[in-house]
């Protein structure tokens, strides 16, 4: 086949589209799709190195929005070999997904809330937590939504958006954790009395730890008591059984030492003249 002959071929046209267009545009679409398979295929081994530390749903959505995101470019590419003003195709694009996330900004919101979350990880599932105004042991924790499971055993669903919006309290990722407590006593108690009376308590409980040391002292004169303050480092799984049993402990052992335990009353003193 001679060059004039390729050049009649390349002018034969099918509708208002001229052969050698065509050839364009599907040369143009081979190499995209050959150059999206290596891509992803290097992002697929990227996702794969165990040096990259990324939660296996992250790892889904970001495989996800490069994949579309090369096929978008392409779709442009193809385009503009075709001879369709890209320009154009490009705006429509723009206001097409400039209307759609206005529509979804809430959704959005969740979303990158929600990576936020998997990145930096202030949580994870099985700790006990605080935030957005509930607590509760945590499920799971999605790009969306994160779920826990509240003290009474309902299961709820907040938003991401309103956790990343908040203050995060995790009481479970520490190993240890200080119980704090206060007692209040009679002024008729002596200081040492009240005193050996909890450390009494503390040194039963095995489950009390003695490094950091626990702290006892007084720490406040009130109207109608004196309170004392304690302070105690336990495991962390160990905190609320230490904080009931020394509520209950201490009130035995101050009967025991005759220490009386008070409350908010109002002496009132009359004088005869």
């Amino acid at each position: 086949m001679t060059t004039a002959d390729l050049s009649s071929l390349g002018r034969v046209s099918i509708g208002d589209m001229a052969l050698s267009t065509l050839f364009s545009a599907i040369l143009s679409f081979l190499v995209c799709f050959i150059v999206i398979k290596l891509v992803m295929k290097l992002v697929d081994k990227l996702m794969a190195n165990p040096t990259v530390k990324l939660d296996g749903t992250i790892k889904g959505f970001l495989r996800n929005a490069i994949y579309i995101l090369l096929w978008a470019v392409a779709v442009i590419i193809v385009a503009n070999a075709l001879g369709i003003d890209t320009t154009s195709l490009v705006a429509v694009v723009s206001i097409a997904g400039l209307a759609l996330s206005l529509s979804v900004q809430n959704i959005l919101a969740n979303l990158f809330s929600g990576l936020t979350l998997l990145i930096t990880k202030p949580f994870a599932a099985g700790n006990f937590v605080e935030a957005a105004g509930k607590s509760g042991l945590v499920k799971t924790v999605g790009l969306f939504y994160t779920t826990m499971d509240t003290l009474d055993n309902v299961s709820i669903s907040i938003p991401n958006s309103e956790i990343t919006g908040s203050t995060i309290y995790n009481y479970s990722r520490e190993p240890l954790r200080r119980v704090d407590m206060t007692f209040s006593t009679s002024y008729d108690a002596a200081t040492e009395d009240v005193k050996a009376a909890i450390l009494e308590v503390v040194e039963q409980d095995s489950r009390i730890l003695h490094d950091p040391a626990p702290f006892v002292r007084l720490s406040a004169y009130k109207q109608s008591c004196i309170e004392y303050t304690v302070r105690l480092w336990v495991v962390n799984a160990d905190y609320w059984a230490v904080y009931f049993d020394m509520n209950e402990n201490v009130r035995e052992s101050f009967q025991r030492h005759g220490v009386a335990m008070t409350y908010e009353h109002l002496n009132v003193h009359i004088e005869q003249k």
